[in-house]
């Protein structure tokens, strides 16, 4: 489904369902509450010998605290972002937690040639339900690479230009995480940057924009 405001395109996904495998876990006579939490984003980058990282920023949880906000700022010399917030929570049986940011922008991938990525306004949502869980992006007017109209789930492009062929990082939209065999689970985020995914490079690292994770039968033990 695709919405379009005058001030510049915004776009929503509807994830697939995240189903527990048949032959999965059994439910017990008192199950644990559905889960959900989720974040404004996250950097992990190592670069130029130094390491930078900002653990998630405004995390909640449905176990608490239910809301976050972050008022935003640069991370290092190559992004920042300019604030989000953060809900989670329950009703009932079903979980939902939630994320959205504004004005992203990283010109890491300028020093080697590559373009400036900026996303204007993103969010990643997730709820809950008796069997698995259901995820959306939504997003508006991005700069430094190019979307089709229909956007599948898990979808992801290159950035070329490194040395000999090396791609300086890949970027995948719409992202799904759920694991093998599915049990139910889900992690959604908006946007997923790799830096230099082949190896090798002057960098490596992550970034994330919008995260949210959702299990109908509880948090797993680490």
């Amino acid at each position: 489904m695709k919405k379009t405001r005058t001030a510049g395109r915004l776009l929503s996904v509807t994830l697939l369902t995240a189903a527990l495998a048949a032959g999965g876990p059994v439910a017990s006579a008192e199950p644990a509450p559905a889960s959900a939490s989720a974040s404004v984003g996250s950097v992990d980058v190592e670069i130029d010998d130094e390491h930078v990282t900002t653990g998630e920023l405004a995390p909640c949880d449905a176990d608490g605290p239910s809301t976050a906000k972050t008022a935003g700022g640069s991370i290092g010399d190559f992004a920042r972002f300019n604030g989000g917030e953060s809900r989670c929570g329950r009703t009932g049986t079903v979980a939902v937690g939630e994320a959205s940011g504004r004005r992203f922008e990283t010109t890491l991938l300028k020093r080697f040639g590559g373009p400036v990525i900026k996303v204007r306004t993103f969010l990643a949502k997730c709820s809950t339900t008796k069997d698995g869980s259901l995820g959306y992006i939504e997003f508006g007017d991005i700069t430094g690479f190019t979307l089709p109209e229909n956007i599948p789930q898990n979808y992801r492009l290159t950035i070329a230009g490194g040395k000999g062929g090396t791609a300086l990082a890949s970027l995948t939209v719409n992202e799904a995480v759920t694991p093998t065999p599915p049990d139910g689970s889900l992690v959604t985020h908006m946007l997923h940057i790799k830096l230099f995914p082949q190896g090798g490079g002057p960098a490596k690292g992550d970034i994330y924009l919008g995260t949210a994770r959702c299990d109908p039968y509880g948090k797993k033990a680490p």
